[in-house]
């Protein structure tokens, strides 16, 4: 849904019949705005649209009335998974003391998410691939993997935040072919520094399969470890024009 933010002043009408004339049938995101719930979900419905994946902040999975609140609305949406997006922290100072309070909290929430029909993923934006004292040569990636429980927790890979700390998506996919469960389909335009701190200009956002992320190889092994969904997100200004030409690109692959 973030990918139409542009057409949402035009109403939820308009930008769900242009994803369903897209050939999207799968949606990421919350209620739309500027119209009530039950219109929303009749929209979805007519437009054979199925929203499987909503957010859910970390401020919200932590505390446990507000929790509750995001379980009716997953629920309520039709929704089979809640996705934290942040882990938060001070500036660019991301700390192991971050990680070890993440891994408490999203091992707590996903159980409760599960005793609810839903499953809790956490969605990595590169920080996380910081070394830490104590752990040799590891990565506080590497320590929430090992330390959280995949009954409780797992992942959505946005192969756009994997690429820019210098990771490769495609070899994390195969590394860890249970614990991904969702993509989000990104290309950034070649020539991009990459760093660690989980920001990039947004104009950097490419077509799919233009970009140096390497986007034939990730869907090659995505297919591989049996990932089921995956979603378009394109943040730069230049969406509307990019969007199609990136479900081009994707039926193109073999």
């Amino acid at each position: 849904m973030g990918s139409m933010r542009k057409m949402f002043n035009q109403g939820m009408p308009a930008t769900l019949a242009r994803i369903k004339e897209l050939g999207v049938t799968e949606l990421e995101g919350g209620f739309g705005r500027g119209i009530d719930r039950l219109q929303f979900k009749t929209l979805l419905k007519d437009n054979g649209l199925k929203i499987i994946a909503t957010g859910g902040s970390f401020e919200r999975i932590s505390n446990k009335d507000s929790i509750q609140k995001v379980i009716i609305n997953a629920k309520e949406l039709g929704a089979l998974f809640v996705v934290c997006y942040w882990i938060p922290h001070d500036g660019d100072n991301f700390t192991f003391a971050d990680m070890q309070k993440a891994v408490e909290v999203f091992n707590t929430a996903g159980k409760t998410l599960k005793e609810n029909g839903l499953a809790l993923c956490y969605h990595p934006h590169g920080y996380e691939f910081r070394q830490y004292e104590g752990g040799g040569k590891s990565t506080m990636f590497e320590y929430m993997m090992d330390n959280t429980n995949p009954e409780y927790i797992n992942f959505q890979m946005d192969v756009f935040w994997i690429k820019n700390p210098g990771q490769d998506p495609a070899a994390l996919l195969r590394n860890y072919p249970t614990r991904w469960k969702m993509l989000h389909l990104k290309d950034r335009r070649i020539g991009t520094v990459n760093n660690g701190n989980g920001r990039q200009d947004v104009e950097s956002n490419v077509v799919l399969g233009t970009g140096d992320v390497n986007i034939a190889e990730a869907m090659k092994a995505a297919k591989e470890i049996g990932i089921k969904h995956y979603f378009i997100e394109d943040e730069s200004s230049r969406a509307l024009e990019q969007v199609p030409l990136s479900i081009i690109y994707l039926k193109s692959l073999k």
